[in-house]
């Protein structure tokens, strides 16, 4: 698990390599991503935006903007928290996400939520040892 704390939003991260939905034949790798975001701080934030940089393991990237995440904008007031689960596919059998989750709270101010980088690894890339 990753996590990252900014203005008292906590966010981890569980990655996980989905097999099942995986061709690596056909350079075709998928993970499913786990995400809880916790207000553990005093004042009531809503999610607005996402961004996502997904680097593969040759170094090509995505970056991935929108509103809310899962088709939701949540409202988190003090000691709530919220959880979703999406995906992301990669043509190469590792790579990596960071982004961010742009907040407001009630006063109108905005600010970005950082979420911790977290590897994609599956079992089917090659581990070279100097």
């Amino acid at each position: 698990m990753y996590t990252k704390v900014t203005r008292d939003i906590r966010i981890t991260v569980e990655p996980v390599f989905l097999e099942d939905q995986s061709i690596p034949s056909q350079n075709h790798f998928v993970w499913a991503y786990h995400v809880k975001i916790e207000n553990v701080g005093g004042e009531t934030v809503q999610l607005r935006t996402r961004y996502w940089r997904i680097t593969d393991a040759l170094g090509r990237v995505q970056e991935v903007r929108g509103p809310g995440v899962v088709g939701e904008q949540p409202r988190l007031s003090p000691g709530k928290s919220f959880e979703y689960t999406s995906g992301t596919p990669l043509t190469t059998p590792s790579g990596i996400m960071v982004g961010s989750y742009q907040m407001e709270t009630d006063t109108g101010e905005m600010f970005d939520a950082a979420v911790p980088a977290f590897s994609l690894d599956s079992p089917h890339q090659a581990i070279r040892l100097n």
